[in-house]
Protein backbone atom coordinates (compact mmCIF):
# COMPACT_ATOMS: atom_id res chain seq x y z
CA UNK A 1 0.00 0.00 0.00
CA UNK A 2 1.61 3.39 -1.14
CA UNK A 3 1.47 6.33 0.59
CA UNK A 4 -1.42 7.71 -1.78
CA UNK A 5 -3.48 4.78 -0.51
CA UNK A 6 -2.82 5.45 2.88
CA UNK A 7 -3.43 9.36 3.19
CA UNK A 8 -6.66 8.25 1.37
CA UNK A 9 -7.42 5.77 3.69
CA UNK A 10 -6.71 8.27 6.35
CA UNK A 11 -9.20 11.13 4.88
CA UNK A 12 -12.04 8.80 5.05
CA UNK A 13 -11.48 7.55 8.06
CA UNK A 14 -11.47 11.60 9.38
CA UNK A 15 -14.76 11.82 7.64
CA UNK A 16 -16.05 8.79 9.36
CA UNK A 17 -15.21 9.89 12.65
CA UNK A 18 -16.68 13.49 12.45
CA UNK A 19 -20.06 11.99 11.52
CA UNK A 20 -20.10 9.23 13.94
CA UNK A 21 -19.25 11.60 16.36
CA UNK A 22 -21.89 14.21 15.51
CA UNK A 23 -24.35 11.65 15.32
CA UNK A 24 -23.38 9.61 18.13
CA UNK A 25 -25.17 9.68 21.18
CA UNK A 26 -23.34 10.65 24.82
CA UNK A 27 -24.35 10.34 28.42
CA UNK A 28 -23.97 13.66 29.76
CA UNK A 29 -22.67 12.24 33.67
CA UNK A 30 -20.17 10.73 31.52
CA UNK A 31 -19.29 13.86 29.45
CA UNK A 32 -19.70 16.07 32.49
CA UNK A 33 -16.85 13.58 34.62
CA UNK A 34 -13.71 12.43 32.37
CA UNK A 35 -14.16 15.66 29.65
CA UNK A 36 -15.93 18.90 31.00
CA UNK A 37 -14.28 18.11 34.88
CA UNK A 38 -10.93 16.33 33.65
CA UNK A 39 -9.70 16.66 30.10
CA UNK A 40 -11.04 20.19 29.23
CA UNK A 41 -9.68 21.75 32.44
CA UNK A 42 -6.23 20.55 31.74
CA UNK A 43 -6.12 21.84 28.15
CA UNK A 44 -7.96 25.35 29.26
CA UNK A 45 -4.98 25.78 32.16
CA UNK A 46 -2.50 25.40 29.05
CA UNK A 47 -3.81 26.78 26.12
CA UNK A 48 -5.49 30.15 27.47
CA UNK A 49 -2.60 30.97 29.43
CA UNK A 50 -0.30 30.32 26.21
CA UNK A 51 -2.91 31.97 23.77
CA UNK A 52 -2.50 35.05 26.57
CA UNK A 53 1.23 35.89 25.23
CA UNK A 54 0.73 36.05 21.76
CA UNK A 55 -0.32 39.83 21.19
CA UNK A 56 -2.59 39.00 18.26
CA UNK A 57 -5.80 36.34 17.62
CA UNK A 58 -4.20 32.86 17.39
CA UNK A 59 -7.27 32.19 15.74
CA UNK A 60 -7.06 34.94 12.56
CA UNK A 61 -3.51 32.69 12.29
CA UNK A 62 -5.69 29.78 11.76
CA UNK A 63 -8.70 31.52 9.61
CA UNK A 64 -6.03 32.63 7.40
CA UNK A 65 -3.66 29.82 7.15
CA UNK A 66 -6.64 27.20 6.26
CA UNK A 67 -7.99 29.89 3.79
CA UNK A 68 -4.79 30.46 1.91
CA UNK A 69 -4.20 26.86 2.23
CA UNK A 70 -7.10 25.81 0.69
CA UNK A 71 -6.92 29.03 -1.91
CA UNK A 72 -3.43 27.92 -2.94
CA UNK A 73 -4.24 24.25 -3.65
CA UNK A 74 -7.02 24.91 -5.44
CA UNK A 75 -4.68 26.97 -7.58
CA UNK A 76 -2.30 24.71 -8.12
CA UNK A 77 -4.48 21.80 -9.18
CA UNK A 78 -6.67 24.85 -11.22
CA UNK A 79 -2.94 25.54 -12.74
CA UNK A 80 -1.73 21.31 -13.17
CA UNK A 81 -4.96 20.90 -15.32
CA UNK A 82 -5.43 17.67 -15.08
CA UNK A 83 -8.94 15.68 -15.43
CA UNK A 84 -11.10 18.22 -16.50
CA UNK A 85 -13.59 20.74 -14.17
CA UNK A 86 -15.43 17.39 -12.90
CA UNK A 87 -12.19 16.23 -11.44
CA UNK A 88 -11.64 19.38 -10.44
CA UNK A 89 -14.79 20.11 -8.48
CA UNK A 90 -15.17 16.56 -6.67
CA UNK A 91 -11.06 16.85 -5.76
CA UNK A 92 -11.63 20.68 -4.24
CA UNK A 93 -14.95 18.95 -2.56
CA UNK A 94 -13.09 16.53 -0.86
CA UNK A 95 -10.45 17.75 0.22
CA UNK A 96 -12.67 20.63 1.63
CA UNK A 97 -15.04 18.10 3.47
CA UNK A 98 -11.60 16.46 5.11
CA UNK A 99 -10.77 19.37 6.33
CA UNK A 100 -13.96 20.87 7.63
CA UNK A 101 -14.03 16.90 9.45
CA UNK A 102 -10.62 17.44 11.32
CA UNK A 103 -11.32 21.01 12.35
CA UNK A 104 -14.77 19.67 13.54
CA UNK A 105 -12.85 17.02 15.55
CA UNK A 106 -10.65 19.59 17.09
CA UNK A 107 -13.05 21.68 17.93
CA UNK A 108 -14.89 18.66 19.77
CA UNK A 109 -11.93 18.00 21.50
CA UNK A 110 -10.82 21.18 22.76
CA UNK A 111 -14.00 22.76 23.62
CA UNK A 112 -16.88 21.90 22.12
CA UNK A 113 -18.02 18.60 24.37
CA UNK A 114 -19.37 20.93 26.72
CA UNK A 115 -22.04 21.32 24.96
CA UNK A 116 -22.88 17.85 25.68
CA UNK A 117 -22.50 18.20 29.79
CA UNK A 118 -24.59 18.02 32.71
CA UNK A 119 -27.19 21.41 32.83
CA UNK A 120 -26.16 23.65 35.36
CA UNK A 121 -29.39 23.48 36.47
CA UNK A 122 -29.08 20.36 37.43
CA UNK A 123 -26.06 20.90 39.72
CA UNK A 124 -27.65 23.88 41.53
CA UNK A 125 -30.49 23.91 43.95
CA UNK A 126 -33.23 25.03 41.27
CA UNK A 127 -36.91 25.38 41.31
CA UNK A 128 -38.89 25.67 37.90
CA UNK A 129 -41.74 27.25 40.39
CA UNK A 130 -39.98 30.38 41.10
CA UNK A 131 -40.22 31.18 37.54
CA UNK A 132 -43.98 33.47 36.87
CA UNK A 133 -44.71 36.87 35.46
CA UNK A 134 -44.92 38.50 39.31
CA UNK A 135 -40.81 37.17 39.50
CA UNK A 136 -40.46 38.74 35.97
CA UNK A 137 -41.33 42.22 36.77
CA UNK A 138 -39.88 41.68 40.28
CA UNK A 139 -36.35 41.27 38.54
CA UNK A 140 -36.59 43.82 36.15
CA UNK A 141 -37.47 46.55 38.92
CA UNK A 142 -34.69 44.86 40.95
CA UNK A 143 -32.47 45.42 37.79
CA UNK A 144 -33.66 49.33 37.67
CA UNK A 145 -33.05 49.95 41.19
CA UNK A 146 -29.57 48.43 40.91
CA UNK A 147 -28.16 50.59 37.99
CA UNK A 148 -29.82 53.53 39.28
CA UNK A 149 -27.55 52.91 42.24
CA UNK A 150 -24.73 51.91 40.70
CA UNK A 151 -24.07 54.41 37.69
CA UNK A 152 -22.69 57.03 39.83
CA UNK A 153 -20.12 54.85 41.18
CA UNK A 154 -19.63 53.09 37.68
CA UNK A 155 -19.17 56.40 35.81
CA UNK A 156 -16.08 57.55 38.27
CA UNK A 157 -14.33 54.17 38.22
CA UNK A 158 -13.32 55.39 34.48
CA UNK A 159 -12.07 53.30 32.17
CA UNK A 160 -7.98 53.21 32.76
CA UNK A 161 -7.58 49.81 32.21
CA UNK A 162 -8.99 47.02 29.52
CA UNK A 163 -10.35 45.02 31.39
CA UNK A 164 -11.52 45.34 35.36
CA UNK A 165 -9.18 44.18 37.91
CA UNK A 166 -11.47 42.59 40.34
CA UNK A 167 -12.86 40.53 37.64
CA UNK A 168 -10.71 37.50 37.64
CA UNK A 169 -11.03 37.29 41.42
CA UNK A 170 -14.74 37.40 41.15
CA UNK A 171 -14.57 35.29 38.19
CA UNK A 172 -12.66 32.63 40.21
CA UNK A 173 -15.43 32.77 43.04
CA UNK A 174 -18.02 32.09 40.93
CA UNK A 175 -16.57 28.77 39.53
CA UNK A 176 -15.92 28.22 43.13
CA UNK A 177 -19.44 28.68 44.39
CA UNK A 178 -20.41 26.50 41.37
CA UNK A 179 -18.68 23.46 42.61
CA UNK A 180 -15.75 23.96 39.95
CA UNK A 181 -12.34 23.27 41.71
CA UNK A 182 -9.82 23.04 38.81
CA UNK A 183 -11.07 26.99 37.90
CA UNK A 184 -10.96 28.40 34.47
CA UNK A 185 -7.78 30.64 33.51
CA UNK A 186 -9.18 34.04 32.34
CA UNK A 187 -7.55 35.06 28.82
CA UNK A 188 -6.47 38.26 27.35
CA UNK A 189 -9.11 40.55 25.47
CA UNK A 190 -8.25 40.81 21.38
CA UNK A 191 -9.60 42.64 19.04
CA UNK A 192 -9.88 39.83 16.10
CA UNK A 193 -9.30 40.58 12.09
CA UNK A 194 -13.03 39.65 11.99
CA UNK A 195 -13.90 42.69 13.99
CA UNK A 196 -15.69 44.75 10.85
CA UNK A 197 -18.09 41.91 10.49
CA UNK A 198 -18.36 41.50 14.13
CA UNK A 199 -20.02 44.90 13.99
CA UNK A 200 -22.00 44.29 11.02
CA UNK A 201 -23.16 41.26 12.34
CA UNK A 202 -23.95 42.57 15.62
CA UNK A 203 -21.28 40.04 17.43
CA UNK A 204 -19.77 41.53 20.59
CA UNK A 205 -17.28 38.90 21.12
CA UNK A 206 -16.99 35.14 20.69
CA UNK A 207 -14.89 32.58 22.35
CA UNK A 208 -11.78 30.95 20.10
CA UNK A 209 -12.35 27.25 20.50
CA UNK A 210 -9.00 26.11 18.89
CA UNK A 211 -6.93 28.26 21.30
CA UNK A 212 -9.12 29.22 24.06
CA UNK A 213 -8.99 32.91 23.80
CA UNK A 214 -11.94 35.59 24.31
CA UNK A 215 -11.53 37.87 21.25
CA UNK A 216 -14.16 41.29 21.47
CA UNK A 217 -15.57 43.83 19.48
CA UNK A 218 -13.27 46.82 19.10
CA UNK A 219 -16.33 49.65 19.76
CA UNK A 220 -17.77 47.76 22.80
CA UNK A 221 -18.56 50.82 25.13
CA UNK A 222 -17.01 51.23 28.67
CA UNK A 223 -20.20 49.69 30.66
CA UNK A 224 -20.19 47.04 28.35
CA UNK A 225 -16.85 45.28 28.53
CA UNK A 226 -17.15 43.85 32.11
CA UNK A 227 -20.05 41.93 31.57
CA UNK A 228 -19.13 40.53 27.59
CA UNK A 229 -15.77 39.74 28.95
CA UNK A 230 -16.95 38.03 32.10
CA UNK A 231 -19.17 36.38 29.44
CA UNK A 232 -16.89 34.77 26.96
CA UNK A 233 -14.36 33.81 30.04
CA UNK A 234 -17.59 32.19 31.41
CA UNK A 235 -17.39 29.90 27.76
CA UNK A 236 -13.78 29.36 28.66
CA UNK A 237 -14.73 27.41 32.42
CA UNK A 238 -17.00 25.37 29.78
CA UNK A 239 -20.43 26.65 30.18
CA UNK A 240 -21.19 26.59 26.64
CA UNK A 241 -24.62 26.89 26.77
CA UNK A 242 -25.36 30.85 25.92
CA UNK A 243 -28.03 30.83 28.63
CA UNK A 244 -25.62 29.06 31.35
CA UNK A 245 -22.79 31.40 30.05
CA UNK A 246 -24.74 34.59 30.49
CA UNK A 247 -25.61 33.74 34.09
CA UNK A 248 -22.26 32.73 35.21
CA UNK A 249 -20.99 35.85 33.40
CA UNK A 250 -23.70 37.95 34.96
CA UNK A 251 -22.93 36.22 38.78
CA UNK A 252 -18.90 36.88 38.02
CA UNK A 253 -19.84 40.46 37.27
CA UNK A 254 -22.04 41.08 40.32
CA UNK A 255 -19.26 39.66 42.79
CA UNK A 256 -16.70 42.34 41.00
CA UNK A 257 -16.40 45.85 41.37
CA UNK A 258 -19.34 48.16 41.33
CA UNK A 259 -18.52 49.01 37.73
CA UNK A 260 -18.76 45.35 36.65
CA UNK A 261 -21.67 45.25 38.79
CA UNK A 262 -23.59 47.73 36.98
CA UNK A 263 -22.34 45.99 33.76
CA UNK A 264 -24.27 43.06 35.12
CA UNK A 265 -27.48 44.56 35.94
CA UNK A 266 -27.35 46.77 32.72
CA UNK A 267 -26.99 43.44 30.86
CA UNK A 268 -30.06 42.29 33.08
CA UNK A 269 -32.04 44.88 32.19
CA UNK A 270 -31.84 44.78 28.62
CA UNK A 271 -32.53 41.09 28.65
CA UNK A 272 -35.72 41.07 31.15
CA UNK A 273 -37.67 43.94 30.35
CA UNK A 274 -38.46 42.05 26.87
CA UNK A 275 -40.36 39.40 28.65
CA UNK A 276 -42.21 41.43 31.30
CA UNK A 277 -45.95 41.71 30.41
CA UNK A 278 -46.62 44.29 28.08
CA UNK A 279 -49.23 46.08 30.57
CA UNK A 280 -45.95 46.23 32.91
CA UNK A 281 -43.51 47.30 31.24
CA UNK A 282 -43.82 50.83 30.75
CA UNK A 283 -44.21 51.44 34.29
CA UNK A 284 -41.04 49.44 35.01
CA UNK A 285 -38.70 51.25 32.58
CA UNK A 286 -40.32 54.90 33.47
CA UNK A 287 -38.01 54.15 37.05
CA UNK A 288 -35.13 54.44 35.17
CA UNK A 289 -32.56 57.60 35.84
CA UNK A 290 -31.25 59.47 33.28
CA UNK A 291 -27.84 57.89 33.85
CA UNK A 292 -28.80 54.47 33.10
CA UNK A 293 -31.23 55.30 30.36
CA UNK A 294 -29.03 57.51 28.44
CA UNK A 295 -26.39 54.53 28.40
CA UNK A 296 -28.76 52.11 27.37
CA UNK A 297 -29.59 54.43 24.52
CA UNK A 298 -25.61 54.66 23.46
CA UNK A 299 -26.03 50.71 23.55
CA UNK A 300 -28.41 50.52 20.84
CA UNK A 301 -27.22 53.36 19.15
CA UNK A 302 -23.50 51.60 18.97
CA UNK A 303 -25.47 47.98 17.88
CA UNK A 304 -27.75 49.63 15.08
CA UNK A 305 -25.67 52.31 14.14
CA UNK A 306 -23.22 49.98 12.44
CA UNK A 307 -25.27 46.48 11.52
CA UNK A 308 -26.21 45.23 8.35
CA UNK A 309 -29.50 44.18 9.18
CA UNK A 310 -29.12 41.93 6.13
CA UNK A 311 -26.15 40.35 7.21
CA UNK A 312 -27.09 40.22 10.99
CA UNK A 313 -30.00 38.46 10.50
CA UNK A 314 -28.32 35.65 8.39
CA UNK A 315 -25.48 35.89 10.91
CA UNK A 316 -27.58 35.05 13.54
CA UNK A 317 -29.60 32.25 11.55
CA UNK A 318 -26.03 30.72 11.23
CA UNK A 319 -25.88 30.78 14.54
CA UNK A 320 -28.90 29.01 15.26
CA UNK A 321 -27.96 26.20 13.33
CA UNK A 322 -24.54 26.10 14.69
CA UNK A 323 -25.85 25.92 18.53
CA UNK A 324 -29.04 23.60 17.26
CA UNK A 325 -26.30 21.00 15.65
CA UNK A 326 -24.39 21.34 18.96
CA UNK A 327 -27.65 19.72 20.83
CA UNK A 328 -28.94 22.90 21.79
CA UNK A 329 -32.88 22.67 21.20
CA UNK A 330 -33.20 26.23 21.47
CA UNK A 331 -30.95 27.83 19.46
CA UNK A 332 -29.77 31.55 19.95
CA UNK A 333 -32.92 31.61 22.30
CA UNK A 334 -30.80 29.81 24.71
CA UNK A 335 -29.11 33.62 25.55
CA UNK A 336 -32.23 34.41 27.48
CA UNK A 337 -31.98 31.37 29.16
CA UNK A 338 -30.56 33.38 32.37
CA UNK A 339 -33.74 35.15 32.94
CA UNK A 340 -35.23 31.24 33.68
CA UNK A 341 -31.68 30.72 35.83
CA UNK A 342 -31.90 33.29 38.37
CA UNK A 343 -35.34 33.77 38.59
CA UNK A 344 -35.19 29.63 39.87
CA UNK A 345 -32.06 29.28 41.38
CA UNK A 346 -32.00 29.10 44.83
CA UNK A 347 -29.26 31.61 46.45
CA UNK A 348 -27.37 32.29 49.48
CA UNK A 349 -27.01 35.75 50.58
CA UNK A 350 -24.77 38.16 48.10
CA UNK A 351 -26.40 36.49 45.22
CA UNK A 352 -24.63 32.70 45.82
CA UNK A 353 -25.94 29.92 44.15
CA UNK A 354 -26.76 27.13 46.40
CA UNK A 355 -25.29 23.58 44.94
CA UNK A 356 -27.48 20.89 44.63
CA UNK A 357 -26.81 18.27 48.03
CA UNK A 358 -27.23 15.27 45.76
CA UNK A 359 -25.19 15.36 42.21
CA UNK A 360 -27.12 14.24 39.28
CA UNK A 361 -26.53 10.69 38.11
Amino acid sequence: MGPASIGHYLRAGLIIAAIGTALAPTRAAAVERFYSRGLYPALQGVLTPLSNLAPFALFDALVVGALAAWTWRFAHDLLKGRGGWTRLFLRTLYRTVTAAAALYLAFLAVWGLNYRRVPLADKIEFDAEGISAGAVRALAVTAVTEVNRLHGSAERAGTAVPVDPSLAGAFRRTQQALGISRTARPARPKRSVLDLYFKRAAVDAMTDPYFLETLVVSDLLPFERSFVIAHEWSHLAGFADEGEANFVGWLTCIHGSAAAQYSAWLFLYREVIGVVAAGDRGAVSNGLAAGPRDDLRAIDQRIHGRASAMLSAAGWQVYDRYLRANRVQGGTASYAGVIRLILGTRFSPSWVPRPRRTPPS
